[in-house]
């Protein structure tokens, strides 16, 4: 048997005769429970916001785009469009023009993006599911889907034939301008859907057919700015990127949906990281209680130790009574810590019982990864706190004098 480690089990369970120990130990203790449960419930917080903020941008965001790094466009040919559906692991694609325009709309004008999309578009996104007025837009016709905000700022509905959305782009070219006509390429489109995902995308993006946009931009029939795939489930997509660029060429970039939104993940994962290590700080400072319940304990024990120094006990020995003592505080606490933590947020997600709006709960997300990120933590902190405490003892101290 372990002798410190059992000697220090003895320790944990029995009652000092001095009542100020006992209270400094239960704080020390309770501190590492409610630290250990703070930073379970902020690391489950900030996941499920992630989910939530990535929810919905990930349903009109492909599995891969490939965009060309030099100008706005290329074109993609008939052998390379077949060349493209043959590799293995890619579902589909679909063909995309997008481009800064101005939308108007009775003197209401709105700057935005047009994407142009063909026929695969909804087959590669569930653009469907996100259309909660109106219907999606048929191919060959100048419909359009705005998304809110647009849909508010032009004070145009859905199916409104006498109500005609204006999209303008400057024609490109040198030389003087005498009219608006000269100036700006115009198509007249009707709004047929209203999409909305969040804020920032409502006010950005309006849908329209492929043919549109290439007879907004004056584009060539083989002409787009990007494609987005859809890929099965156990596609390896460093070798399917590697075939898109071998097929389309080197000048093209190919992003997965973490590099299409990686100043959301930076933005996340910054403010995840700073929330941790403020939480860990509390974490700290908790455990500057157990150095100092440690330490009194030493001081309590001093004849019980000289004792076990006489018998034959090393000065090792007993430094690693009160390690091991603080080690199992730790760990008890901090496992206490995640049962109450895990119990709060699966109450959370049960019951709702914070809400950001009337009609929206705070969002939460239980990951194993917290679990293991808690309890690295709190395991690391607890070694360290439990080795400065246990450095107080040395020979002087525990032999009789």
């Amino acid at each position: 048997m372990n002798f410190p480690l059992y000697i220090a089990k003895r320790y944990i369970r029995s009652k000092s005769s001095n009542n100020a120990i006992n209270f400094i130990t239960i704080i020390a203790i309770v501190g590492i429970v409610l630290g250990a449960a703070s930073l379970f419930i902020v690391l489950s917080g900030f996941a499920g916001l992630r989910d939530f903020t990535l929810e919905f941008t990930s349903i009109i965001d492909p599995d891969l785009k490939a965009e060309t790094a030099i100008g706005k466009s290329f074109t993609l040919n008939d052998t390379q469009d077949k060349q493209l559906h043959a590799i293995d692991g890619v579902v589909n694609f679909s063909r995309i023009i997008e481009e800064r325009i101005i939308a108007s709309s009775d003197g209401n004008n709105h700057p935005a993006y047009i994407k142009g999309v063909d026929e695969n578009y909804n087959k590669i996104t569930a653009i469907d599911s996100i259309i909660p007025y109106g219907a999606w837009l048929y191919q060959d016709t100048p419909q359009i889907v705005l998304g809110w905000a647009i849909s508010n700022r032009l004070s145009a509905f859905v199916n409104d034939y006498g109500k005609t959305i204006t999209l303008s782009v400057p024609k490109p070219g040198k030389g003087q301008i005498s009219s608006q006509s000269q100036a700006l390429n115009q198509v007249n489109t009707i709004n047929v859907g209203i999409y909305d995902i969040n804020e920032e995308l409502n006010n950005k993006y309006i849908f329209a057919s492929i043919a549109t946009a290439r007879q907004l931009l004056n584009y060539e029939p083989n002409q787009i700015t990007s494609l987005e795939f859809k890929l099965t489930e156990d596609a390896d997509q460093d070798a399917i990127k590697a075939k898109i660029k071998t097929i389309i060429g080197q000048n093209v970039i190919v992003k997965n949906k973490d590099q299409l939104n990686d100043a959301i993940y930076k933005m996340l994962n910054t403010e995840n990281l700073a929330v941790y290590l403020i939480f860990t700080l509390v974490l700290i400072i908790a455990l500057f209680n157990v150095i100092g319940s440690i330490v009194m304990m030493i001081l309590d024990k001093k004849k019980t130790l000289s004792t076990l120094y006489n018998i034959g006990a090393t000065v090792k020995d007993i430094r690693n009574i009160f390690f091991y003592q603080g080690i199992l505080m730790t760990i008890v606490g901090g496992f206490l810590g995640l049962v109450i933590g895990y119990i709060i947020v699966q109450l959370q997600s049960s019951f709702n019982l914070i809400m950001i709006t009337p009609s929206l709960p705070y969002p939460v997300a239980i990951h194993f990864k917290n679990f293991v990120i808690v309890m690295l933590t709190i395991s690391v902190l607890g070694i360290i706190a439990s080795k400065i405490a246990a450095s107080r003892i040395t020979q002087n101290l525990v032999k009789t004098s």
